[in-house]
């Protein structure tokens, strides 16, 4: 293990609050985080969440599930995507969100959410942070059909996807569809994809010893050789390289 990683190590380790990050996102009025476990529970809440379920304490908040703390169809829909995170492994990254702002009106909101694990690999919570976006909800760019084609993106990111049916899926003619991809995420429709199949490479290849040229197939790839020039255009590593990197930083001292 090299001194960087060492000391990386080290400081999570030594630390004396490791709940550190709630802290940090209590003083963002626009954020939510919270840590879960494999039942729903929170465990950890920041400010923010407080402040949109009208709460006056953490305590009111931690043990709690989403059906305890929000309206059925949004806590549904927090389950199914908690449900796949415990399952595959795998971050959920720039999903659209329905939330309730502090001003207690209704909006979206952009979120991440990374599995936890412990020094076997075992899963045993989720983090999320998730952000809101009040001017494009305000604006009227983002409605369920946006979402959903969202969702739609990035559960068949493998499929060979066209824009020109995306943007019917969401409602909208193609010139819309990106202008709102370019305004929310701020990528076109085709990087979103591109990003989101980089994404799952990433993690396959973090956490899989799954042969390179399967990964390529599996993320929607034509071969392995389109993954490696896409791949290193976007994280300047090839696959190969990325691969080792990480399985480095994991090996004992």
């Amino acid at each position: 293990m090299d001194e960087i990683a060492r000391a990386r190590e080290d400081l999570m380790k030594n630390l004396a609050m490791p709940l550190f990050a709630e802290s940090l996102f209590d003083h963002m009025s626009d954020t939510s985080f919270f840590i879960k476990d494999p039942a729903g529970r929170y465990l950890s809440v920041n400010q923010g969440v407080l402040e949109r379920l009208g709460l006056s304490s953490k305590a009111e908040a931690l043990g709690k599930t989403a059906r305890d703390l929000y309206p059925p169809h949004m806590a549904e829909r927090y389950e199914r995507q908690d449900a796949r995170v415990f399952k595959t492994g795998q971050s959920v990254i720039d999903n659209l969100d329905m939330t309730v702002y502090p001003d207690g009106s209704a909006g979206w909101a952009l979120t991440q959410k990374i599995p936890l694990r412990d020094h076997g690999g075992k899963i045993i919570a989720l983090a999320t942070f998730s952000r809101d976006l009040m001017e494009p909800s305000r604006a009227g760019l983002i409605d369920a059909a946006f979402a959903d084609t969202i969702d739609f993106i990035q559960t068949h990111f493998q499929d060979h996807l066209r824009v020109e049916e995306l943007a019917k899926m969401a409602s909208l003619s193609l010139t819309q569809f990106d202008r709102r991809m370019k305004r929310i995420f701020g990528i076109s429709a085709l990087q979103f994809i591109i990003k989101t199949r980089i994404d799952a490479v990433s993690h396959a290849l973090a956490h899989s010893d799954q042969p390179i040229a399967d990964i390529a197939q599996e993320a929607g790839f034509c071969d392995q050789s389109a993954l490696s020039r896409q791949f290193k255009l976007v994280t300047g590593l090839n696959p190969r390289q990325y691969r080792q990197l990480t399985r480095s930083e994991k090996k004992p001292a």
